[in-house]
């Protein structure tokens, strides 16, 4: 038996610096969806807890103990009181360091993945320490629902319905650790910046957007100028309603009214930029339930 989940990328559709706390920690305002598309972890019932990585983005990556998927497994199982007999497969389609929550929504995945094989609702309060426990954004990626972070992070609140929209990831294939964008953000905090109601459609969702910002947009440039030539090139697409930088970058997201919108503009950007990466999408409301074979 296996079971196959869904690893979406995960969005910062706005992110606001609000303010830092005496250890260094910032503090967040920030709307985070996620696309439809993303890595994929399957696992199924094995001798002993194994991780293998495979995908366009695999090299490099590790697959021993100190991997999410890997601790995942390893930290659910012993809080389960269960030994971690598992044969796990992460298919690392999305950059590594860039911006969308790759590495939180693969061990959010595979927490889902073993709830699947054990019988256990992923909102159980043991699962959910579990992921709080592995970085900030594996509680919100673990639920897979649009929701505001707050504090550093680790908070999220309920946020309105988003509508369906098409969306362009482009990354320029340099990985961006998110310390050093920290560590160059200047300027004033921003205030708080929740949406009044949920958007009717992409556009609105576009103009909404657009009233707020991504704080740390300008210190990813410094480090990685090729982030700002992929704004300009989002932006100058036919049909696009917002282009922006996610979370700490390098990766930035468009939108537009609907799939086939960010496909056409995918293909235009790819004839023109060739390195880059890019994957068209859409905005997805819930999660794909997981996949289950014998």
């Amino acid at each position: 038996m296996q079971i196959r989940v869904a690893a979406p990328a995960k969005l910062n559709l706005y992110l606001h610096v609000v303010g830092r706390r005496d250890d260094g920690y910032h503090l967040l305002d920030s709307l985070v969806a996620f696309a439809a598309d993303g890595d994929v972890v399957t696992a199924s019932p094995a001798p002993t807890l194994r991780l293998t990585i495979d995908g366009p983005f695999a090299e490099g990556l590790s697959n021993g103990a100190d991997n999410l998927v890997h601790r995942a497994a390893s930290e659910l199982a012993g809080v389960l009181g269960k030994k971690p007999d598992l044969a796990l497969t992460l298919t690392k389609n999305l950059p590594v360091a860039s911006g969308i929550g790759g590495g939180s929504a693969d061990a959010a995945a595979a927490l889902r993945a073993l709830c699947e094989l054990w019988s256990i609702r992923p909102d159980d309060e043991r699962v959910e320490r579990v992921a709080a426990s592995l970085g900030a954004d594996v509680p919100v990626c673990l639920r897979g629902e649009a929701a505001y972070l707050v504090g550093i992070g680790h908070e999220t609140e309920p946020a309105p319905a988003l509508p369906e929209a098409g969306l362009l990831l482009v990354n320029p294939r340099i990985p961006l650790p998110t310390p050093p964008v920290f560590r160059a953000r200047t300027g004033p905090f921003s205030e708080a910046a929740r949406l009044a109601r949920g958007p009717r459609d992409a556009s609105e969702l576009g103009v909404m957007l657009a009233a707020r910002g991504n704080d740390l947009a300008q210190a990813a440039i410094s480090i990685v100028p090729a982030i700002s030539d992929i704004l300009t090139a989002l932006g100058g697409t036919d049909g696009v309603r917002l282009a922006r930088m996610s979370g700490s970058g390098a990766t930035c997201f468009a939108l537009y009214d609907d799939r086939a919108g960010a496909a056409r503009a995918a293909d235009s950007l790819r004839a023109k930029n060739p390195a880059w990466w890019s994957l068209p999408s859409r905005l997805a409301t819930r999660l794909p339930p997981p996949v289950r074979s014998e």
